[in-house]
């Protein structure tokens, strides 16, 4: 075997993919007294947790900005790569616009991984970046302890199609794109505890794009779009709700969930981000008794990389919602999980 796919990279890195990200706790005293920008073209910023940087362009147009990056979630350096390019670009799909241009950000700990590997992760990122029609034009790389990829991207949008995270209406209807589960899967993975024929399933979702978000972007029936990353469904839904002034409720049993998920769950096998989660978002969740405690805890914080997009549908544009859906090929995701209602007291309920 050639000694570079004997590597694995996961051993390099204490954290996996977007369960690296610091804690919620933890940023709000980052960003403590953290004041808002006031730039009078600045359509998004700093004012909110959105998914990136919206600046105004013309009376029409605005530019999406971003950056994104992570330790390995995977040991395959070209799917890490992958991975790491779709999380990125994801973010500007969540805000309904289309990506433009890409930069690269590599850290890379020359004296531990060969740099013929590093070439790898950069190839598998370039390759995500074709598949989106855009360049990899370039980017910046520094000598760190721990591997790190990631990428800054720039994209477009119409500004009556921008889509923001915080402005769902009660009444309206919740989807998501892809299944739960990744956290869990690349936690097994690194324990050299996951099925072989799990791998394959667990790669294509990771760096699978969510470009369907320009069209949510264009459709008026979504009234707010975000996607699912580092701080799980949980905690992305209570962004949305609280953001929005409402409560999200969902129904636990119309999650979907990744096969081979649930027989790792009996092991407990989830990751350490899992508990962070769940500590900062906990308190903000009632969780019906008839849902089963143990699992929802496994699942509703699991830490998810290039995750689903969550969409907040007007319930009169249900059937078009479905129809789009249904013709990019998301036919298993048609079904709604949940819906916003008024605000209750608390940003999220489980209900069976």
């Amino acid at each position: 075997m050639d000694q570079i796919e004997k590597i694995r990279l996961t051993q390099f890195a204490h954290g996996a993919g977007c369960g690296c990200k610091i804690s919620p706790q933890v940023l709000e005293t980052i960003l403590a007294g953290n004041k808002p920008d006031v730039f009078g073209n600045l359509l998004v910023g700093n004012k909110g947790n959105d998914d990136a940087a919206v600046l105004k362009l013309s009376e029409s147009e605005a530019l999406i900005s971003t950056t994104d990056f992570f330790t390995p979630i995977v040991d395959d350096a070209f799917v890490f790569g992958q991975t790491a390019a779709a999380n990125a670009l994801s973010d500007v799909y969540a805000m309904g616009g289309k990506p433009i241009l890409a930069l690269a950000i590599l850290g890379w700990p020359i004296d531990k991984l060969p740099a013929s590997l590093a070439n790898q992760v950069l190839e598998g990122a370039r390759s995500i970046c074709e598949e989106a029609g855009i360049p990899l034009a370039g980017g910046h790389s520094i000598d760190s302890p721990e591997p790190i990829f990631g990428l800054s991207v720039n994209g477009l949008v119409k500004i009556n199609q921008l889509k923001k995270n915080n402005t769902a209406k009660a009444g309206d209807l919740i989807f998501i794109t892809k299944a739960l589960g990744t956290g869990i899967l690349a936690t097994a993975a690194k324990r050299d505890l996951l099925p072989l024929q799990a791998l394959a399933p667990l790669y294509a979702q990771l760096s699978k794009l969510n470009s369907i978000g320009t069209k949510l972007g264009e459709s008026d029936f979504v009234t707010a779009l975000t996607d699912v990353t580092g701080f799980g469904i949980m905690g992305h839904l209570i962004e949305m709700a609280e953001g929005s002034g409402l409560t999200a409720e969902i129904q636990y049993d119309k999650l979907p969930i990744l096969e081979h998920v649930k027989p790792l769950l009996s092991q407990n096998i989830i990751p350490d981000a899992t508990y962070r989660n769940w500590n900062a978002y906990g308190e903000k969740t009632t969780i019906d008794a008839a849902v089963n405690p143990v699992e929802s805890f496994q699942i509703l914080p699991d830490p998810q990389t290039n995750g689903g997009l969550l969409i907040a549908v007007d319930p009169a544009g249900l059937e078009l919602m479905q129809e789009l859906l249904a013709q990019n090929g998301y036919e298993a995701f048609c079904e709604p999980i949940g819906k916003f209602v008024a605000a209750i007291g608390k940003g999220l309920r489980v209900v069976s």
